[in-house]
């Protein structure tokens, strides 16, 4: 039987948040780029939940409030524009049930605007105390171009530093592809 989810890591990161998200629940999409994982929490969490979306990129915010416009489920979403380091300006410790990042750049945007190490590591603090209990984060880093290799290495190095009583870090590899794969990591709250 074929899966919904296809095996590449932002497939994985997708099947991960369904089996743990459900409907009437909070998340935010920390990188909302063309609105596709948006979209896909909305339909999660259906009409009784909330998201929100975030990009430091107005091309992207555009993006994701014309997709979820067009998919019907813009009343769900709120879209805005800042960085996902300030994430916790937008929600309460420990009400959000899940997160999602796509750390790199937007493609078909702006390729000189991008998360980078420092804002993201402070992304993932943030959202992390924004998690309740049983609450769970993705992150897909994409690496490989002009900042992708310094933020990945940071991001790498700071996840294992998490205190392993309160957080659960799993990392995905892809032994037997190659080039700059992108590399799915899931972290459950406590």
């Amino acid at each position: 039987m074929k899966s919904e989810f296809p095996l590449n890591s932002l497939g994985l990161t997708h099947r991960f948040m369904a089996d743990h998200i459900h409907e009437g629940d909070g998340c935010i999409d920390a990188t909302a780029g063309g609105g596709r994982d948006t979209l896909f929490l909305c339909r999660l969490v259906g009409d009784s939940g909330r998201v929100l979306a975030m990009d430091i990129q107005p091309q992207a915010v555009t993006r994701t409030e014309t997709l979820l416009r067009q998919e019907g489920v813009g009343h769900i979403a709120r879209v805005v524009l800042d960085c996902h380091s300030h994430l916790g300006e937008y929600a309460q410790p420990e009400s959000v049930d899940g997160i999602m990042f796509n750390f790199g750049w937007l493609p078909g945007g702006d390729h000189t605007v991008f998360s980078a190490p420092d804002t993201s590591i402070a992304a993932v603090k943030a959202g992390l105390e924004l998690l309740r209990s049983g609450g769970v984060m993705s992150l897909c880093i994409y690496h490989g171009r002009e900042n992708g290799t310094a933020e990945r290495d940071a991001l790498l190095a700071f996840l294992p530093t998490l205190d392993s009583r309160r957080y659960t870090v799993i990392r995905g590899d892809f032994m037997n592809r190659t080039g700059d794969v992108p590399i799915p990591v899931f972290i459950i709250k406590e």
